[in-house]
C-alpha cells in the first residue's frame, strides 16, 4: 500500500512540474503548452530539478552535423553511423565531446534513489549521481516545451516581404535611395563659390589651388570657400620648361579671371545674367614669353578680394597678381601662393569686448577719451632702446613693466623744466590724456555709472629742487569679483597713476636721453563671503555616568595634572558625603 502511494506521489510530482514524455528515441517534440504554474523551490525541497544537455538523439532526422552520408562524423553525436551507446556523458563514447546541435536539451525532475522502490512508469527514466558523486537520483524526464520545441516558420509574401526586410534586416550593400538637396537661395560659410563659364555653358566652383600632404606639389581641384579668408602656398615642377611657359594656363595670370565670371548666390540649374559677377583684375599683366632661357611674367601669387553683403551674396570680386621671371631649365621649380579675403563695406567692426560683462583674464584694459573707447597702453621700446610710437596694450591681469629711452627735443636745462615735464607727460601718456577707466569689459560709453576716474598724482615742486622730472610711471588698477559664487565677474574699482620724480640735476643725462619706465600692477581686492556650511565646532557632551568623572579620575587616564584634579574632586565628594 505505501509503495502504491509513493508511485502516485511521483506521477503527482512530473504531472506539476512538467508534462513526463513517453521513452521514444525517435519522437521530436513539439509545443503543447508552457510550464506556467510551476512551483516553487520551498514547496517541494525535496525535488532536485536539473535542465542539461543528454540523451543521445539516434533516430532524429535532424542532425546538422552528419554531413558524409553513410560514414560516421567526429563528434557527432546524433549521426546514425556512430556508436549507438554514443552520448556526452557517456562513458563509452569513443568523442571527447559533442558538436552544438547533436544532442538536445533536457529538463527532469529527480529524486532520491532510496525512496524509490519500483519503477513502472511508462516515461523515460534514469539513474544518475548528484554533484558530489555519494548520492544516486532517480530522475524523470519532462517534455519541456522552453527548451524543445519546434517553431513554425511565418509564410513570406510579396505584402509582408518588405516589413519584415525592413523589422529584422540588417546594413547591406544596397545604398539607400538619395535624393539631391535642393540648393540654398544664398551662400553658407565654407560653401564653395560657383563659377559660370558662358562659352560653353559649364558650371564650377572656384579653385584655390594648395599643396597635397606632404609633396606639397599643387592640387588645382582644391575648392574655395565662402567666407573662409586664408592663404595656401604649393610648387609646381616645370618638366618641360620650354613648353609650359606659354602653354600651361597655372603660369598665365589670365586663367585666373577671363572667360569665366562668379555667382552672387547658389544656384542649380538656369543661370542669369544678373547673378554673374565679373573677376576685375587690378593691374593686368602680360602672357607668358620664353626668351632665350628664361620665361618672363608667370604667376608667382595671386590675391582675390571678395566683397559679400549677408545673404545677397557676392557684390564684386577683384584679383591680384605678382608675376616674376624663371631662369631654368628642365625640372624647375615654381613656388606658387593663393590668397582669398573676404570683406564687407557696409559692416562697420566694432572693438572687441574685453568681457561681457566682467573682464577676462588677457583682454584689453578699456579706457574712456573724449567720448571715445580706446584700449589703455603704455611705453613700448624700439630695436635701439630708444621709446616708439606703438605702444603696449595693457591686458586685465597682467603685471608688465617697460623702459625705454627717450630723446628729448629741448635741451635738459633749468629753464626748459616746465615744456619739458609736458613732453614726458606726454610720452607716458600716450595720444590719449587719462580719462575714465570702464568698470566692466562691455561698458556703454553712453552710461556714466559704468566708468570709474583714474587718479593722477604728478610731480610736486621741492624748495631745494624747483624742477622735478617723471621718470617713471605707475600705473595701479584695483579689481575684485562680483556676483554669483558660481558665475563671479570682474570688475575694475579704481586706478591711479602715480608719477615718480627725479630733480633735473641728479639724472646725469647724456645726449639730451632720458631713461623712462613704467610699470603696471593688479591688486585683488575681492572680498569673499563665508561659505552657507561653516567649519565644524568641536561638542562637548557630558557622559550620562554619573561615576564617569571618577572613573577617569582613578583610571589615571589624560595628564598629571587632569589625575590630580580628578583625585581632589574624589575626596571633596567623599569628604562631603561623610559630613552629611
Amino acid at each position: 500500500m505505501a509503495l502504491e502511494q509513493l508511485s502516485v506521489l511521483l506521477l503527482l510530482l512530473v504531472s506539476v512540474l512538467g508534462k513526463a514524455e513517453p521513452e521514444k528515441d525517435n519522437d521530436t517534440l513539439y509545443s503543447e503548452e508552457d510550464l506556467t504554474n510551476e512551483m516553487e523551490p520551498s514547496e517541494i525541497p525535496e525535488v532536485w530539478r536539473e535542465e542539461r544537455a543528454g540523451h543521445r538523439m539516434d533516430s532524429l532526422s535532424v542532425c546538422p552535423c552528419d554531413l558524409h552520408p553513410g560514414f560516421c562524423d567526429l563528434n557527432c553525436c546524433c549521426d546514425s553511423r556512430c556508436d549507438s551507446k554514443c552520448s556526452m556523458v557517456g562513458s563509452e563514447c569513443p568523442f571527447s565531446f559533442c558538436l552544438p546541435g547533436s544532442t538536445r536539451a533536457v529538463s527532469r525532475v529527480c529524486l532520491e534513489k532510496s525512496l524509490i522502490f519500483q519503477n513502472n512508469t511508462p516515461y523515460f527514466t534514469e539513474i544518475v549521481c548528484d554533484s558530489s558523486g555519494r548520492t544516486l537520483l532517480f530522475c524523470v524526464q519532462l517534455n519541456n516545451s522552453k527548451l524543445n520545441y519546434l517553431q513554425k516558420p511565418q509564410v513570406i509574401t510579396k505584402e509582408n516581404f518588405p516589413l519584415l526586410s525592413a523589422q529584422y534586416g540588417r546594413p547591406s550593400f544596397i545604398l539607400p535611395e538619395q535624393t539631391e538637396p535642393s540648393p540654398s537661395t544664398f551662400y553658407r560659410v565654407g560653401d564653395p563659390i560657383q563659377i559660370y563659364f558662358n562659352a560653353s555653358s559649364v558650371l564650377s566652383v572656384l579653385k584655390q589651388p594648395a599643396s597635397m600632404f606632404a609633396s606639397r606639389l599643387c592640387s588645382n581641384e582644391n575648392p574655395a570657400g565662402f567666407l573662409e579668408s586664408k592663404s595656401t602656398s604649393c610648387i609646381r615642377i616645370l618638366n618641360n620648361f620650354t613648353s609650359s611657359c606659354g602653354s600651361d594656363p597655372a603660369l598665365d595670370a589670365a586663367s585666373y579671371y577671363s572667360n569665366f565670371s562668379v555667382l552672387k548666390v547658389p544656384i542649380n540649374l538656369t543661370v542669369f545674367q544678373p547673378l554673374q559677377v565679373k573677376i576685375i583684375p587690378v593691374t593686368v599683366p602680360p602672357s607668358p614669353i620664353l626668351i632665350g632661357n628664361t620665361c618672363y611674367n608667370v604667376v608667382s601669387e595671386v590675391l582675390y578680394k571678395v566683397e559679400f553683403s549677408g545673404i545677397h551674396g557676392i557684390q564684386s570680386i577683384t584679383v591680384q597678381f605678382k608675376v616674376d621671371n624663371i631662369y631654368g631649365n628642365p625640372g624647375s621649380i615654381l613656388q606658387q601662393r593663393f590668397s582669398l579675403r573676404f570683406w564687407n563695406k557696409n559692416h562697420s567692426f566694432s572693438k572687441r569686448r574685453s568681457g561681457n560683462p566682467g573682464y577676462i583674464i588677457g583682454a584689453p584694459l578699456v579706457a574712456l577719451y573724449n567720448g571715445t573707447q580706446q584700449y589703455v597702453t603704455i611705453l613700448q621700446n624700439q630695436d635701439n632702446g630708444q621709446c616708439s610710437e606703438k605702444r603696449y596694450r595693457i591686458l586685465f591681469r597682467e603685471n608688465m613693466r617697460t623702459a625705454c629711452q627717450f630723446n628729448a627735443s629741448i635741451k635738459l636745462e633749468e629753464p626748459n623744466c616746465i615744456p619739458l615735464q609736458e613732453s614726458v607727460y606726454q610720452v607716458f601718456q600716450g595720444p590719449h590724456n587719462s580719462g575714465r577707466l570702464a568698470i566692466i569689459g562691455n561698458a556703454n560709453a553712453s552710461q556714466p555709472g559704468e566708468w570709474n576716474s583714474i587718479f593722477t598724482q604728478r610731480c610736486t615742486v621741492q624748495d631745494r629742487h624747483p624742477c622735478m622730472i617723471p621718470i617713471s610711471l605707475e600705473i595701479q588698477v584695483i579689481w575684485a569679483q562680483v556676483g554669483l559664487l558660481s558665475n563671479p565677474q570682474a570688475q575694475v574699482l579704481g586706478a591711479r597713476y602715480l608719477y615718480i620724480c627725479k630733480p633735473l640735476k641728479s639724472l646725469g643725462t647724456y645726449m639730451n636721453m632720458l631713461p623712462l619706465t613704467t610699470t603696471v600692477a593688479f591688486t585683488d581686492v575681492t572680498k569673499w563671503p563665508e561659505s552657507p556650511r561653516s567649519q565644524p565646532r568641536a561638542y562637548w557632551k557630558l557622559p550620562f555616568d554619573f561615576f564617569f568623572p571618577f572613573k577617569m579620575a582613578l583610571s589615571g587616564v589624560g595628564s598629571s595634572s587632569g589625575s590630580q584634579a580628578g583625585a581632589l574632586l574624589v575626596t571633596l565628594t567623599l569628604c562631603g558625603v561623610l559630613v552629611l
